[in-house]
């Protein structure tokens, strides 16, 4: 929890800072150190696939907002393509496409280098909130 004890999200956890979005596209970074690590030194997967949902979520959403709709996931494919271990990720999530229902988010995890070292797309489902 964090102070005042209010918990945290993931992606504040995590440390995920969005610097642009739009229903066209998120930039955000991510600066990695070892609380992001499994047992071998490299970045859990599981921090990948969390960014790239909440990344394509983000901007899925955006891109529905004005028609009072959310976005939700509904499948999340993230493939890690080069193992890392410490320093600033870059993360830029665009369309490949958007529906009505559904819509589709690809998006690329890069060093410093502007070598990708994970992608993932993830399809969103387009949904009324609850105003509840």
């Amino acid at each position: 929890m964090a102070n005042g004890g209010t918990p945290q999200t993931v992606s504040a956890m995590i440390g995920l800072v969005v610097e642009a979005a739009s229903g066209s596209e998120v930039r955000a970074h991510i600066d990695i150190d070892e609380r992001h690590h499994q047992g071998s030194g490299i970045v859990h997967g599981g921090v990948y696939a969390h960014v790239i949902e909440s990344m394509a979520t983000i901007g899925a959403s955006a891109a529905v907002r004005d028609q009072g709709q959310g976005a939700v996931g509904v499948n999340n494919q993230t493939d890690f393509l080069r193992p890392f271990s410490r320093g600033r990720l870059d993360i830029v999530a665009r369309p490949v496409q958007q529906g009505r229902t559904l819509q589709l988010w690809l998006v690329e995890i890069s060093n410093s280098e502007g070598k990708m070292v994970a992608r993932g797309q993830v399809r969103m489902f387009n949904q009324t909130r609850n105003t509840a």
